[in-house]
């Protein structure tokens, strides 16, 4: 029996572009074609964006940790969670009746995994009295945009599961990572030492307007 949950890739690409898609139209995994615009290429399809913005935070990450070493543990699980988000990527482009045994996937370990790490690095945060505005670091924002991307991508799945067969475990796990962004956010800034703004209703335009 193999050590490995699941099979390595099976993936050989030798020409990025093969004219097929010119007419509106792609392949899922098992080769059936379906429009570009279908629910479940949208579905697959945020995944993907999401992982390329976390890519982006994974970079600035790494710049960072030159300067501020302490938020170097957050490194190690953004890497891990862009090897799961294409577990994730992999199982909605196959229709059920194509599933391998084996194939990449997201189970119950990936949230129940999040949900810990959630709880360890939110036990040393101040408790939030107002919702976190993005910014204060450039990590802190480019962590909120993966959440908010990540929510989006939650949805895709959600109108997907309406329509077609999608895993129980790709929702929670979209559920859980979103939230797991927000407290990611909040753990950098903290680590580094970096300003948190808090939303202040009263200093919009209106607010703060004269008389």
């Amino acid at each position: 029996m193999s050590e490995h949950p699941f099979d390595a890739p099976r993936v050989a690409i030798h020409r990025v572009y093969t004219r097929r898609g010119d007419r509106g139209e792609t392949s899922l995994a098992g080769g059936q074609p379906v429009p570009k615009d279908h629910a479940r290429i949208e579905a697959y399809g945020s995944v993907d964006e999401l992982n390329c913005f976390l890519g982006a935070a994974r970079a600035s990450l790494a710049e960072m940790m030159e300067r501020q070493p302490p938020i170097a543990p957050l490194a190690p699980i953004l890497l891990r969670v862009q090897h799961e988000l294409f577990n994730l990527g992999s199982i909605l482009a196959t229709l059920p009746e194509d599933v391998r045994p084996k194939q990449a996937r997201i189970t119950d370990a990936e949230v129940a995994r999040l949900e810990k790490e959630i709880d360890a690095m939110n036990e040393g945060l101040l408790p939030l009295r107002s919702f976190a505005l993005p910014g204060g670091s450039r990590l802190n924002a480019e962590l909120h945009v993966c959440r908010a991307v990540c929510r989006r991508a939650e949805r895709a799945c959600v109108a997907l599961a309406r329509a077609e067969s999608v895993p129980p475990e790709a929702v929670r796990y979209l559920n859980r990572l979103s939230d797991a962004f927000f407290v990611w956010s909040r753990w950098a800034s903290h680590a580094a030492r970096a300003p948190e703004t808090l939303w202040e209703p009263n200093q919009s335009a209106s607010g703060l307007a004269d008389g």
